[in-house]
């Protein structure tokens, strides 16, 4: 027998939690697995930004909520765990796309054959 696309890729029933899912690609991440029937939780730091793009994954028809929690922080960690638990029962998916991307200067230092960096 065969299937299409999405019957292989069925989603319905299933809860995600994308971190990072405000912008960029965890919001890329978030709308594929909507479209494809999970309902959706993203959590980043900023409320506005979520509430953005919550707004802009319900347009599309995808069940998503949104909680603002600092994934470099062990308190808001369990915080997100516990009310996404509370609010949407079980996670079958996680997508752990949070984190930041420094600014640094070069190194003014170069390396010689026989130094060590």
């Amino acid at each position: 027998m065969t299937r299409t696309v999405q019957q292989l890729f069925n989603l319905e029933g299933k809860t995600a939690l994308v971190t990072g899912g405000s912008r960029g690609l965890g919001l890329q991440m978030a709308h594929a697995l909507g479209e494809a029937g999970a309902r959706v939780m993203i959590t980043s730091r900023k409320a506005d930004d979520l509430e953005e793009a919550t707004a802009d994954l319900q347009a599309a028809g995808i069940d998503a909520r949104w909680i603002a929690a600092d994934c470099s922080r062990e308190d808001d960690i369990h915080k997100l765990a516990d009310q996404t638990l509370e609010r949407m029962g079980d996670v079958h998916i996680l997508v752990n796309n949070a984190g930041a991307a420094g600014v640094h200067p070069p190194r003014t230092t170069r390396w010689r054959p026989g130094t060590r960096s």
